[in-house]
């Protein structure tokens, strides 16, 4: 059974992308980095519909730490063929007279830095095993380039640079590697919505409709398959034509 491995997936969308690659036939490693109850439900949840799956607590922006989680993930559920690089942390709102260097070294130690300590740490699994997928969740903010977020939005561009160069870099180990921009999908997160908060959004999409954690895990099931073997390098935007390239 192949292993995927699912950064940041206690709650969110990596709890769906979790439950969906599971139900895929994946045997899957919930990481957790405080939220250790709700990886033990997605955990159960998982088991109780018939799959595989364990919890793995481990900061993803540490490497020390994603070292250890990753032997252990290894010595548990087998090596890990399948990557999402779903973790993140706050997204506060700073304008640039407010912006501080700090600021952009908090996202990018989700954006790149994680992406690369994953990576680094399943590459010779991947390779041994004669490919991998690698799959990162950005965001269609880089394109909606919103005021008041250019750390955010500067992280998130430094995410697709690294997809694209990666793709290019490791094709002839036959993995791939592809990025999954989702639109605004409110999630726990979010808190209550009501259908006020969220009418001037979907007003300006033209499917009409707000987007859902099973969207995203959708497409990362697709890019996840052998139904994905020859996409790479790819961004798959995922908010119901909000902004169209």
């Amino acid at each position: 059974m192949s292993v995927a491995y699912v950064s940041g997936a206690s709650r969110g969308l990596g709890a769906v992308i979790a439950r969906r690659l599971a139900a895929d036939g994946f045997a899957v490693a919930v990481n957790y980095a405080k939220g250790r109850e709700g990886a033990e439900k997605v955990v159960a949840d998982i088991r109780e519909a018939g799959g595989t799956a364990a919890a793995f607590g481990g900061d993803v922006t540490d490497e020390t730490a994603v070292q250890d989680m990753m032997e252990r993930v290894r010595a548990e559920l087998g090596p890990v063929t399948v990557l999402v690089a779903n973790a993140t942390g706050p997204q506060p709102e700073r304008r640039l007279e407010q912006l501080e260097w700090q600021d952009h070294l908090d996202q990018l130690a989700f954006f790149v830095k994680s992406p690369t300590l994953l990576l680094r740490a399943v590459l010779a699994d991947m390779r041994a095993a004669g490919g991998g997928r690698v799959v990162q969740i950005g965001s269609d903010m880089f394109e909606r380039a919103l005021p008041g977020f250019s750390a955010y939005n500067a992280a998130k561009g430094a995410q697709w640079g690294l997809t694209r160069t990666w793709a290019r870099e490791l094709g002839g180990d036959g993995i791939t590697v592809n990025l999954v921009a989702p639109g605004w999908i409110p999630v726990e997160r979010h808190g209550e919505l009501t259908d006020a908060d969220l009418a001037g959004y979907v007003a300006e999409v033209p499917m009409g409709r707000i987007g859902k954690p099973d969207d995203i895990a959708a497409a990362v099931s697709y890019l996840a398959s052998d139904a994905s073997s020859f996409v790479t390098g790819q961004r798959i935007t995922v908010n119901g034509g909000h902004n169209i390239d």
